[in-house]
């Protein structure tokens, strides 16, 4: 679909007259060209430049203005909640029609802001649309010149999540009757027999919006710090992950090696934050009867270099908090135990800052009930702090100082960098035994917002991408990084509708999948250019097929029907299935072949439990008695008979061995690959064939020395 018809069927009816003139714009261009070009001339490009600069100027003022009366009407809609929630008990106390006539209006003022946000993503992508047509046809340069007057007039800088922790406080009161749920924002509940469901998915920018929007509805807005007032920087969290220049923390965890461990150092906010997460992540599997688990303790950013050192002692480290006596002696001592191993590794194996990731993170939760807790990471970045090719880019600090929190970091050279481009959703689930998720979460993962990604890692992929020449194996994910994830808006789907009839909202189905193009990765404070930029250079990697090591031909159908997951191999339906895996039946983007690049490998990890080594042995014994029932048979035959069945033993005789051969060839054969856990077709199609084969012309032999 061409940009000028997704802009018609997409736009608010209310916003009609303030949207870019965008056919008007092509018309210009084109009625000051010929075929070939040549009749643009300075003056033409000053007309265009003027009507160019008129439709920033509506988009821009409509935008602020429509910007501030959303705030206003916020600010109003605050001041009705608190007046309502305060008369609750007393002789004026609201009706239960005041509490819907504030949801209503709520509901409207989030529509407000999906209205809002949709537009600026439309405008934004039209102008960079449009200052690219005029640079292909008329040969001038206006894209750097324009960018300039775009950032005079940053319509869609805005970033609407103080919009939206205000509506979610306001709108959990009205939904609870002013009884919000309250208890430890850290918290995890108090149920018994629970099942943890954990999966992640990817968000294209333009879905973000609307899907923080939907999820307040359900969920509020987790706020840590009620008492401030929201700023941006209390949504950052940074993390620092640790490895050795032989990557093995990294392999371990992208083959999800038993034990495999991840160390990073943590901290929420700005870079004056002075308390550090020092953390591990173990990963464990199934049959071991454990849980992967996660454990960290703090420490005051003074004495991170040193105790990465082991220059500062666990005893002096957990001095303070034994002193203070808020912790039990044993949480102190479990914490101690921690402080000592991770200490230990990181002198033994020699573990140096690697890779950084920076996100802005909103959390959606009932405080103290951690039955659905549903996270959204924006802004995602991964930033090199290794010295594996001499640049010692922390100066011997266990991280950069030349960064903080002031994304897009345009102030690091391209290859230190990697700014992925979609936001990543994870969704936690704590169902009873037997007990489905609510309905409404099963909407939002089956619905064209999200794309399911299960087991993706933002260590994985930093280190994959920023350190190619160091890696031979690649997760699964990489190489689809150039697919666009947006698919067709369906009838019914979950979205953003207003709580009234006549609404000012057009919600169009049409999908926006058909003219992907580097601009419209752009969103209002989502991606910059810069990001997109570096996703062309970073983000086309070719790499090996999905399930195997061989060179398979590419067949990539961006619209291809069927979860990619479904598609792989049998022997892989158990580590996409597992029960951290919430399953969802639904249409994907993604393909499953690809064309490896030289010396790459794709990293599928298959989970090897102890009974399949079981299971091999006893299919080795199975060939293996019957081996032995031949061989009785041909003993038998050499012992009691005469020459015709001497002769007739030879056949046997050949089918015993033969089967003996087969069956230590396939059980060794299985046990190496089973080790290297290699994905392969483990069955035997060849060897009970050639067996009964054998053994058939065996008898029939037999029988025709008798007869003759």
């Amino acid at each position: 679909m061409k940009f000028g018809e997704h802009l018609k069927s997409s736009l608010i009816r209310d916003y009609d007259f303030y949207y870019i003139a965008y056919d008007e714009l092509k018309k210009e261009l084109s009625s000051g060209l010929d075929s070939n070009g040549n009749k643009w001339s300075n003056e033409l490009e000053e007309q265009f430049l003027v009507s160019l600069e008129a439709e920033l100027d509506k988009v821009y003022t409509f935008q602020r203005v429509k910007y501030s009366e959303i705030s206003r009407r916020i600010k109003d809609a605050e001041q009705q909640v608190g007046q309502v929630i305060q008369s609750i008990g007393t002789d004026s106390s609201p009706f239960e029609q005041d509490f819907e006539d504030l949801e209503e209006e709520l509901s409207d003022i989030i529509a407000d802001v999906h209205d809002l946000a949709k537009f600026t993503r439309l405008n934004y992508t039209g102008f960079q649309k449009i200052i690219k047509k005029h640079d292909k046809q008329t040969l001038y340069n206006l894209k750097p010149v324009f960018q300039v007057r775009l950032d005079s007039k940053p319509f869609f800088k805005d970033n609407y999540d103080s919009m939206i922790v205000k509506l979610s406080l306001n709108y959990d009161l009205v939904r609870t009757r002013g009884n919000p749920v309250k208890g430890d924002s850290s918290a995890g509940g108090g149920q018994q027999n629970f099942v943890r469901q954990t999966t992640k998915y990817w968000v294209h920018p333009d879905n973000i919006t609307e899907l923080k929007l939907i999820i307040l509805k359900h969920l509020p807005v987790l706020v840590f710090n009620t008492n401030k007032e929201f700023e941006q920087e209390d949504s950052a969290i940074t993390s620092i992950y640790y490895d050795n220049e032989n990557l093995d923390l990294y392999y371990g965890r992208l083959r999800k090696d038993e034990g495999a461990e991840a160390h990073r150092l943590r901290w929420y906010g700005g870079m004056s934050s002075d308390t550090i997460f020092v953390e591990r992540k173990t990963h464990r599997e199934d049959w071991t009867g454990e849980k992967s688990v996660k454990a960290r303790f703090p420490l005051k950013e003074r004495h991170v270099n040193s105790f990465m050192k082991g220059e500062y002692t666990v005893p002096q480290a957990f001095a303070k908090m034994r002193k203070d006596g808020k912790k039990s002696i044993k949480e102190i001592e479990n914490l101690e135990a921690l402080a000592i191993e991770t200490q230990y590794t990181m002198l033994k194996k020699r573990l140096r800052p690697v890779v950084r990731s920076f996100y802005n993170r909103t959390a959606f939760q009932l405080p103290g009930d951690a039955r659905v807790r549903i996270s959204l990471d924006t802004e995602l970045t991964m930033v090199r702090e290794d010295n594996f090719d001499g640049i010692d880019r922390t100066n011997g600090n266990w991280r950069r100082m030349d960064i903080g929190v002031d994304w897009p970091f345009n102030q690091l050279p391209p290859k230190d960098v990697e700014r992925f481009p979609y936001a990543v959703l994870e969704v936690k689930l704590q169902t009873q035994l037997g007990q489905e998720p609510p309905q409404w979460v099963r909407d939002l993962i089956s619905s064209h917002l999200v794309e399911a990604v299960p087991k993706f890692s933002k260590f994985i992929h930093g280190v994959a991408t920023l350190l190619p020449e160091r890696v031979d194996l690649i997760p699964f994910w990489q190489p689809q990084m150039n697919v666009d994830i947006r698919k067709p808006v369906l009838q019914n789907q979950i979205g953003i509708h207003r709580a009234h009839s006549g609404s000012n909202g057009s919600y169009s189905n049409t999908s926006s999948g058909d003219y992907l193009d580097d601009e419209e990765l752009i969103g209002h404070g989502s991606i910059s250019q810069t990001q997109v930029d570096q996703v062309g250079s970073s983000g086309t990697l070719e790499t090996s097929p999905l399930l195997t090591n061989s060179t398979q031909p590419i067949n990539r159908k961006p619209f291809a029907k069927g979860n990619i997951f479904n598609k792989i191999n049998g022997k892989l339906i158990d580590f996409f299935t597992d029960e951290n895996v919430y399953k969802v039946s639904k249409d994907t983007v993604f393909s499953t072949q690809f064309v490896a690049p030289p010396g790459k490998k794709i990293c599928v990890p298959v989970r090897v439990e102890p009974k399949v080594y079981f299971a091999t042995e006893r299919t080795f014994l199975s060939w293996l008695s019957i081996a032995l029932i031949l061989s009785a048979t041909t003993t038998t035959l050499l012992s009691f008979g005469d020459r015709v069945s001497l002769a007739a033993s030879v056949g046997f005789f050949i089918t015993t061995i033969g089967t003996i051969v087969y069956a230590t060839w396939m059980y060794i054969w299985r046990v190496l690959n089973v080790r290297r856990k290699e994905v392969a077709n483990y069955d035997d199609q060849y060897g009970p064939v050639g067996i009964c084969l054998a053994l058939g012309i065996s008898c029939f032999l037999n029988f025709l020395f008798r007869v003759l």
